[in-house]
């Protein structure tokens, strides 16, 4: 239709800005939206990983109660203690392709409920038998939960466009600590476990409920926010397609390795740290445990600041530090007959440790971005394999040469740690490392686009 004289296409202008205002109105609304879920999405991953370390630290805490109750002796008690970690480490590749297939969301809502329910029937168990399958199901229940919470955790850290994981991992320090002193109460006061663990078990079923509808939407919707800079390459889409799906890429079995590493280290230190500040540096009993105590903190707090040093470092330069100081920190423990700077070592180590784990966890999960179950779940099954073999393979070392000779592996393991950290900033043969750019939300208030801020 032909114009009436005396109007023009600025008479049409007002309209069309007014279509535009409410299209960038939409598109803002739209972002912060996208910023609203991934703000509960991140609180929801916090949760589940306290959750996971609240059980775990409450069943070690009860650990001598059980004993005392069934009068096991130690090597009983000692054979049944590997059902849990089997369990875990078996669950984890099936629990990564249940993840990718059917979407981590859907994987951690059953096993975060069955990990918040399970210490209640390990520590109310009468009989061997029910201790045992009482550990096999919270063995599955935890691997299952560890993988598919670390692949959401991976999913959001991408959506900031910055280093989360150490934050998560912080938080299933925090639920330990909580454990084993809500566990050390119990036993100091002589409480009825099943009253006040029912409690417990009711305030975390309750959180889990909570936190499981408030993780990311499955499937991720087309546009969600990522990190340019980030590898975007099917890694194990195309290995899987020429090897087979049970196979994982050359670069995922290192990353295992490293895992296996400073799980192994991590192991020996909790394990073996008051039986050698007792039996070699002769400290009191009671002093024993600083050991492990100091350790832990610091392991706890080295992980509260893990993403700011990843966010500084890198990935693989943040690694090769704390390998080098997990390394300085356990052989000055072993070199030293002084009590407290034995344990200033061996929580050099715990601080050392402390953000490894989780940075390999994020790199095996940005191998292939559209699948992070199951690289996730390869790396930990591999990782996790030092519960099981770890303490025995120093106490079986300790025999033959004794404790201090055999406390020297984990050194030797924390210099291999250091040494091929560079594994971290290697997303494939002939890639390029991940570039540093402007993150896509910040942590205080995501929903500003890329690029609008500077870091």
């Amino acid at each position: 239709m032909r114009q009436a004289p005396g109007t023009s296409t600025a008479s049409t202008q007002p309209a069309a800005t007014g279509q535009a205002g409410t299209g960038a109105t939409l598109a803002r609304s739209g972002l912060a939206a996208d910023a609203g879920r991934l703000r509960s999405a991140r609180v929801a991953v916090l949760a589940h990983f306290f959750i996971l370390g609240l059980a775990e630290g409450i069943w070690i805490a009860r650990i001598p109660a059980l004993r005392e109750r069934l009068r096991l002796s130690d090597g009983l008690l000692g054979l049944s203690m590997l059902v849990g970690p089997a369990g875990l480490v078996l669950v984890m590749p099936l629990a990564g392709r249940l993840a990718d297939r059917f979407g981590s969301a859907r994987l951690i809502r059953p096993a975060g409920l069955a990990v918040a329910v399970l210490p209640l029937a390990l520590c109310t168990a009468e009989t061997l038998p029910e201790v045992i399958g009482a550990l096999l199901a919270f063995g599955i229940a935890g691997g299952a939960l560890s993988v598919a919470v670390s692949a959401e955790g991976v999913r959001v850290e991408r959506g900031y466009g910055r280093p989360l994981m150490a934050s998560f991992f912080a938080s299933y320090s925090a639920g330990g600590l909580a454990g084993a002193v809500l566990g050390g109460l119990l036993a100091w006061q002589r409480a009825a476990p099943v009253t006040v663990l029912g409690a417990t078990v009711l305030a975390c079923v309750t959180v889990a409920v909570i936190a499981g509808r408030r993780l990311l939407p499955e499937p991720p919707r087309p546009g969600w926010p990522q990190r340019p800079g980030w590898p975007q390459r099917p890694g194990w889409t195309a290995w899987a397609s020429r090897r087979g799906p049970g196979s994982a890429p050359p670069r995922l079995l290192a990353l295992g390795l490293l895992a296996l590493c400073c799980v192994i280290t991590e192991g020996a230190v909790g394990t073996w740290s008051g039986v050698y500040l007792r039996d070699v540096v002769r400290t009191p009993g009671w002093f024993a445990v600083a050991g492990f105590a100091g350790f832990s903190l610091a392991m706890a707090a080295g992980r509260l600041v893990g993403d700011r040093l990843a966010a500084r470092y890198g990935p693989a330069g943040l690694v090769r530090r704390c390998g080098l100081l997990a390394v300085l920190g356990l052989a000055g423990a072993l070199c030293t007959r002084q009590a407290g700077v034995a344990v200033a070592g061996f929580a050099a180590c715990g601080g050392g440790l402390s953000c490894t784990v989780p940075q390999l966890f994020s790199a095996a999960g940005n191998t292939d971005p559209d699948r992070p179950g199951r690289a996730v779940g390869w790396v930990g099954a591999l990782g996790y394999l030092g519960l099981v073999g770890g303490p025995a393979l120093i106490g079986g070392c300790a025999t033959l040469a004794g404790l201090t000779t055999a406390l020297y592996i984990p050194v030797g393991l924390g210099l291999c740690v250091a040494g091929f950290a560079f594994l971290l900033d290697r997303p494939g043969t002939g890639a390029a490392p991940p570039v540093r750019v402007a993150p896509v939300l910040s942590g205080t208030g995501p929903g500003r686009p890329a690029g609008s801020r500077s870091r």
